[in-house]
C-alpha cells in the first residue's frame, strides 16, 4: 500500500518523469560522443580520457559550490533552468559542430556535467521537501531503480541512435530530452518562500557553515568517511574489470559485457527487492549489508578462475549496490535538515568522487606491481573499512529503540 502510496503523489511522479527523460539524453549524449570521438580520432586515448575528465571535473570543481546554492535558491526553478540551459548548451554546440569544429562536442559533457551540479541537490532538496519520513526510503529505492535500468539500456540506446542516425541527430535528441525534462519539471508545486528573519549571509559563509555542519554530525561524519573509503576500493576495480575477463577467465575482452549485464540485471531487481523490504530494515542495516555482501563479492571476483562463480559474484555486486546507494542517500535525507542538504550532498559526492579518482589512477602501476588478485582483495578490504564506520550507527540505533521500546 505504501508504494502505491507513493507512486500516486505528485512530486514523485514528476521526478521520476524528468530522471527518465535526463536518463535518455544523458546516455545517448554519453556513448554518442564516445563513439564519435572514437571514430574521429582512431580510438586516441588521450581524446577519449578527455570525455571522462569532462564528465568527472565538474564534481571536484562544482559539487560544493553547486550544493551551496541549491540551499540559496528555489529547487524547483533551479531544476527547470538548469535543464533549458542544459539543453540550450546542446543546440549550441550542435551549430558549432555543424558550422565549425567537430571538437566542440567535448563541450556537450562538460556544460551539462557542470549544471547537474546545481540541479541534483535540488532534486534531493524536494525529496526532503514533500516526502514523509516513513516513505523516504522507498522513495529512493523507486528513484535508484530507475538508474539502475538505464545502467543495461542506456549502452545499447546511445549506440543505435548515434549507429543509425549519426553524431547530429544525437546531439539533437539529447537537447530535446532536457527541454522535455524541464517541461515535465513546471508541474512540481511552486517553491516555499521561507521568512527566517536572519540577516543574509555571503556564499563564503554559508560553505563554512556546511562543513561546520556536517563535522558537528556523527553520522553525516561517519558516512562521509564511507563514501571515502568506497570511493578508494570502486576506483581500484573499476578500471581492472576487463583483466577479470582476459586473465583469470581466459576469455576474449569482448565478453566483460556479459559481466556487466548480469551486475546491471542484479541492480535492477536488487533496487525492486530494497524498495519491498524498505519499511521493514532501517538505511542502517541496508547499507551494512550491502557493504558486507559487496565486499564478500569482490573478494570472490578476484580469486575466481570459473565463469559462473564469476558472475555470480557479479550478480550479488549487483543485488546489493542499491542497498548502499539507497541507505546513504536516505541516511542523508533524515539526519540533514532541509536548508543544508545540498551542502551536505556537495561536500559528501566529491568525496567519493575524488578518492575514486585517486585510485583508479594508481589501479595500473599497483595490478604490475602487486597482482590481479592482489588489488581485488584490497579492495574487498577497503569496503570493510567502510563498514567499520557504520557499525557503530547500526549500535546506536539499536539502543534508541530499546530506549524508545522500554
Amino acid at each position: 500500500m505504501r508504494e502505491k502510496g507513493i507512486f500516486r503523489n505528485k512530486v514523485i511522479q514528476t521526478i521520476l518523469l524528468s530522471a527518465l527523460f535526463l536518463q535518455i539524453g544523458v546516455w545517448v549524449r554519453n556513448f554518442a560522443i564516445l563513439l564519435f570521438v572514437m571514430q574521429q580520432t582512431n580510438g586516441d586515448p588521450l581524446a577519449v580520457s578527455m570525455i571522462y575528465v569532462a564528465e568527472y571535473a565538474p564534481i571536484f570543481i562544482f559539487s560544493f559550490i553547486g550544493g551551496t546554492f541549491a540551499d540559496r535558491w528555489r529547487p524547483k526553478r533551479t531544476m527547470v533552468w538548469c535543464d533549458i540551459l542544459s539543453a540550450l548548451s546542446i543546440f549550441g554546440v550542435l551549430l558549432a559542430f555543424v558550422f565549425g569544429t567537430w571538437k566542440a562536442v567535448f563541450f556537450a559533457t562538460l556544460i551539462s556535467a557542470i549544471l547537474s551540479q546545481f540541479s541534483q541537490p535540488s532534486g534531493m532538496k524536494l525529496f526532503k521537501m514533500h516526502l514523509p519520513a516513513e516513505q523516504m526510503q522507498a522513495g529512493m529505492s523507486i528513484y535508484q531503480t530507475l538508474f539502475a535500468i538505464f545502467m543495461i539500456l542506456g549502452p545499447a540506446l546511445g549506440t543505435f541512435v548515434f549507429q543509425t542516425f549519426g553524431i547530429g541527430v544525437a546531439i539533437a535528441v539529447t537537447g530535446v530530452a532536457f527541454l522535455l525534462s524541464g517541461a515535465v519539471l513546471v508541474r512540481l508545486p511552486a517553491d516555499h518562500v521561507e521568512e527566517n528573519g536572519q540577516q543574509p549571509t555571503t556564499l563564503w559563509q554559508e560553505m563554512v557553515d556546511g562543513i561546520r555542519y556536517v563535522l558537528k554530525s556523527n553520522i553525516l561524519t561517519k558516512l562521509g568517511l564511507c563514501f571515502l573509503a568506497a570511493g578508494l576500493s570502486i576506483g581500484l576495480i573499476q578500471p581492472l574489470s576487463i583483466f577479470l575477463v582476459t586473465e583469470r577467465l581466459g576469455l576474449p575482452m569482448e565478453s566483460l559485457k556479459w559481466l556487466m549485464t548480469v551486475n546491471g540485471i542484479g541492480m535492477i531487481v536488487g533496487g525492486a527487492l530494497t524498495m519491498t523490504v524498505a519499511k521493514k530494515a532501517s538505511p542502517q542495516k541496508l547499507l551494512v549489508i550491502g557493504m558486507l555482501v559487496n565486499a564478500v563479492a569482490m573478494s570472490i571476483a578476484g580469486l575466481s578462475t570459473n565463469l559462473w562463480l564469476t558472475l555470480t559474484a557479479q550478480l550479488f555486486n549487483g543485488l546489493f549496490m542499491p542497498c548502499i546507494q539507497i541507505g546513504i542517500n536516505t541516511m542523508i535525507l533524515k539526519h540533514t535538515e532541509g536548508a543544508f542538504v545540498g551542502r551536505v550532498m556537495g561536500i559528501l559526492s566529491p568525496l567519493f568522487t575524488g578518492a575514486m579518482v585517486l585510485t583508479m589512477s594508481i589501479a595500473g602501476p599497483l595490478k604490475k606491481l602487486l597482482s590481479l588478485v592482489s588489488v581485488f582483495e584490497m579492495a574487498a578490504l577497503l569496503f570493510i573499512v567502510g563498514l567499520l564506520f557504520i557499525v557503530p550507527l547500526l549500535r546506536s540505533q539499536a539502543g534508541s529503540e530499546q530506549e524508545a521500546s522500554g
